[in-house]
């Protein structure tokens, strides 16, 4: 056993190690930071119990990374220090109450965590003496002639004093963009990301790549306060900033620690729209003297703690790839991985999308992938790491027909799906009477995906027309898993209220190809029911504006095939509502007519759903990203690049107040 555990230790200190190197040194990191913390607290961990088996070039010793010969040594009056990780409401709400124990009644000082590279600024009577690295956190890299090309680092500050400043050097996402354009218009390699982008840039030896990078800092420290009579730190904040340096403008006093998870979470909720890369919050003690009587331990202050975000990326196996079946027939490809954590979630499966992105990003059987959520909801592999490859992995092969029923499977020209053309495949009925009463279609509760595939495979809901008739099943559904009499009776008020939805819900919920919620708001508006959709000519599909040939030729496809009329029909007799139903008390306005709108930042006075959903009724449409096409830019708190790319094309920009304003 104690072999064992000294075994793991040194591997634990090996990969640490050499993970330290990669990221501090040569700025490409081979491991995500979840691995790295998920290693760093078992090494913490297993040293703690076996004190016995710590080896002297433990990372758990160490503050940051190596120093880089080419430059020359700076040595830190006070050690560059790491900070203490925490990664829930547990673990916040713990470090708050080791602090409590000391007898301290605490106010924090909450901060961005921005995702760059450390930064030491020695000034002498007031002018620029130095610029250094972390390096290994007591040396660091003489970087003077780097920093002076950032135009917010001040040569002279607003007083002639002596003193030391620390904080981050980062390039905005907006600059690593255009930069990597020009990299590779080049045939350059991209950059990965923007931190890795700042410390490239800041240790080049020639300080003119340097300029030509657009580096950014905010200071956030001062080692020591006490010499210029500050009682906190949240002074000193504001001491640097009378003295020429840029600060955050969202660092936050706070009274206790409700407020800081009040922070993490409304920052949370702003993160992607930030003009710069963010990878968590920094919780500060702020009474100096408090932070004094803490201390510190070899590594980080105890007064101090930087609350991560779960990971937005994350490196896993992709231990196989296997087949769905989709509700128009579509066939996708999906990962099997080794469980990992993503966004605070354990994901198993995530999407590949097609044979051609599967091709495209060369993923194969066996890789360590790196895997995201796509709009925080959905697993999607993004790519391989081809580094660790190690030659066992298997090349991906499409399948030609059908997993569930084995019928040869169809790829049109110009498409990038291949469909299983069997309209009574199981698997593609099954997924139909999912999506019918999924939420954002006929919105019946208690028809989830497990409970409609047992109630397909026990034969009692085989079409979307059967589930209007559960109630002649009532014996054979109480015999279900998770189902008596109160969940039954719920089950028929909701099927008997989805007879009242719109004609739109409907047209989104019968399932036709390339039909989504907001096409079918536009062909049941336009059409007002669905007889006469039925009966409109193909032209006159194609004439309704942004629907486009193709959709228009679905919809007309679908309601002249037999079958689907029968469908229709089936509905009407059961009292399903057919019509067009306009619940709004807006009218359309002229300031948002066929006008498309971007919304951007945290809003205050209301949702950016219930917002998207206003400007519909009123006219225009809602986009997510800004071009030429935008006609305005709402903007809210902490508005990013967005706004500044709203700015830059001219386009009209309304405050949260000036669009309140317009709908009243």
């Amino acid at each position: 056993m104690n072999e064992k555990v000294q075994d793991r230790i040194k591997n634990l200190v090996d990969i640490i190690n050499k993970a330290n190197y990669n990221y501090h040194v040569l700025d490409n990191p081979e491991i995500s930071d979840q691995e790295y913390d998920k290693y760093l607290r078992e090494l913490y961990s297993l040293e703690e119990k076996y004190p016995e088996y710590v080896l002297p070039n433990s990372p758990t010793k160490k503050i940051g990374g190596e120093v880089i010969e080419e430059f020359a040594k700076v040595v830190h009056d006070k050690p560059m220090m790491s900070l203490s990780n925490v990664f829930n409401e547990d673990e916040i709400r713990a470090f708050d109450a080791r602090i409590r124990k000391e007898g301290i009644n605490p106010k924090y000082v909450c901060e961005l965590k921005i995702d760059g590279l450390s930064v030491s600024l020695r000034y002498r009577n007031g002018v620029l003496l130095t610029g250094a690295t972390r390096g290994d956190g007591i040396t660091g890299e003489d970087i003077t002639h780097n920093v002076k090309t950032i135009k917010t680092v001040p040569l002279k500050l607003e007083k002639n004093i002596d003193i030391e400043v620390r904080g981050e050097i980062y390039m905005s996402k907006k600059t690593l963009e255009e930069l990597n354009i020009t990299r590779q218009l080049n045939g350059e390699p991209v950059l990965k990301n923007a931190r890795n982008a700042a410390a490239g840039s800041i240790r080049q030896l020639d300080s003119k790549i340097t300029a030509q990078r657009k580096l950014d800092t905010f200071i956030y420290h001062l080692p020591n306060p006490e010499d210029y009579n500050i009682k906190t730190h949240h002074e000193a904040l504001k001491f640097m900033e009378e003295l020429g340096f840029k600060t955050n403008p969202n660092n936050r006093l706070v009274n206790n620690i409700d407020e800081v998870i009040n922070y993490i979470k409304e920052k949370t909720a702003i993160r992607e729209s930030l003009p710069y890369d963010i990878d968590g919050v920094v919780i500060k003690l702020d009474n100096i003297d408090e932070q004094l009587k803490l201390g510190y331990t070899a590594r980080y202050p105890k007064w101090a703690t930087a609350y991560k975000f779960p990971a937005q990326e994350v490196i896993t196996k992709l231990k196989d790839i296997i087949f769905t079946v989709g509700r128009t027939g579509k066939i996708t490809p999906n990962a099997v991985l080794e469980p990992a954590i993503v966004m605070g979630s354990t994901v198993s499966r995530a999407t590949l999308h097609n044979e051609d992105n599967v091709m495209d990003k060369d993923i194969k059987i066996g890789d360590m992938v790196v895997i995201r959520k796509a709009a925080d909801v959905i697993p999607e592999v993004v790519r391989p790491v081809l580094e660790r490859r190690t030659g066992a992995e298997k090349d991906f092969v499409m399948i030609d027909k059908c997993p569930i029923c084995q019928t040869k499977l169809i790829k049109k020209e110009g498409e990038v799906n291949s469909y299983c053309p069997n309209k009574l495949c199981p698997a593609r009925e099954i997924e139909n009477l999912i999506h019918y009463s999924s939420r954002g279609a006929m919105n019946i509760e208690g028809l989830g995906e497990s409970i409609m595939e047992e109630m397909y495979n026990e034969g009692f809901v085989k079409n979307i027309t059967d589930i209007y008739d559960i109630k002649d099943y009532k014996d054979k559904l109480m015999e279900l898993d998770g189902y008596g009499a109160k969940s039954i009776s719920n089950l028929e008020k909701s099927i008997e209220n989805s007879k009242q939805n719109s004609l739109e819900r409907l047209l989104f919920a019968l399932g036709i190809r390339q039909v989504g919620s907001k096409t079918a708001k536009i062909i049941a508006k336009k059409y007002q029911n669905i007889d006469n959709i039925i009966n409109a000519s193909i032209d006159e599909l194609k004439e309704v504006k942004d629907i486009g040939p193709t959709i228009a030729e679905n919809i007309y496809e679908y309601f002249h095939n037999e079958k689907n009329i029968e469908i229709v029909n089936k509905l009407k007799e059961l009292g399903v509502n057919t019509n067009y139903i306009n619940d709004s008390t807006r009218e359309e306005n002229d300031e948002f007519i066929d006008k498309t709108f971007v919304l951007t930042g945290s809003l205050s006075s209301i949702t950016r759903d219930d917002a998207s959903k206003i400007i519909e009724e009123l006219g225009g449409k809602v986009s997510s990203s800004v071009s030429k096409k935008t006609s305005v830019v709402i903007v809210g708190a902490d508005a990013g690049s967005k706004y500044d790319k709203a700015k830059e094309l001219g386009i009209t920009i309304w405050s949260e107040e000036e669009f309140l304003n317009k709908i009243k």
